[in-house]
């Protein structure tokens, strides 16, 4: 994927989280935030709720369909042999993840690489290491990652300056404090409980995308 696609298509990133769905499927839940306008997807199963291989394989293409049918890039959370063995658009890994040089290794030059990174340090070893785009946060408090640790908005601003990769902003982010986020050069939010966590997340969706369309104008 080309960057100037790349950069529209990190516009509003959902991460899933089966921790809301409340008798829904996980599904129901990514094609209500289709629906709504997400523009990119990250699968992602914590490890207190893991699945078993046959159950992720079987959740991971149906999220895959999905996506091909909102035409969507799908990417999975630092399960790389089940991002190959399913075909997904790409991987996204933590600092705490495979290294970011062994997992371009893995999935070769096309596909997608998501690295997550809180400094400027680390951003720059992604970016020389392979990876397309960034994840910075977190850039609020928030309840999804327990473990986050906070990333100040100068923080964020020297990432975007230092690396020639887009980047989006995650953590704690909402409808409410997105404005916030204007000027720090980011190309888009990524969010869980934001869409999620919310009663009606179609609506949430539309929502936080207008949202952010007027924060990247400002």
């Amino acid at each position: 994927m080309k960057k100037d696609q790349l950069c529209k298509a990190l516009l509003l990133y959902a991460v899933t989280d089966r921790h809301w769905l409340q008798g829904r499927t996980l599904a129901e839940d990514v094609e209500a935030a289709l629906k709504g306008g997400v523009t990119f997807v990250q699968l992602r199963e914590k490890d207190d709720m893991a699945l078993d291989h046959e159950a992720f394989l079987t959740e991971a293409r149906q999220i895959q369909a999905l996506c091909r049918q909102y035409q969507v890039p799908f990417v999975i959370d630092d399960d790389v042999d089940l991002a190959l063995e399913v075909g997904a658009d790409g991987v996204h890994v933590g600092q705490e993840d495979m290294e970011a040089g062994l997992v371009r290794q893995k999935l070769g030059p096309e596909k997608i690489l998501g690295v997550s990174a809180r400094t400027v340090e680390e951003a720059r070893l992604a970016q020389q290491r392979g990876a397309d785009y960034l994840g910075v946060g977190a850039v609020f408090p928030t309840r999804s990652k327990a473990d986050a640790k906070a990333v100040s908005h100068e923080t964020l601003q020297q990432i975007c300056a230092a690396v020639d990769i887009p980047v989006v902003a995650i953590g704690g982010i909402t409808r409410d404090n997105v404005s916030q986020l204007a000027g720090s050069g980011i190309v888009g939010i990524s969010v869980i409980s934001a869409i999620f966590a919310r009663p009606d997340i179609e609506q949430a969706a539309r929502q936080l995308r207008q949202k952010t369309v007027e924060m990247l104008q400002h």
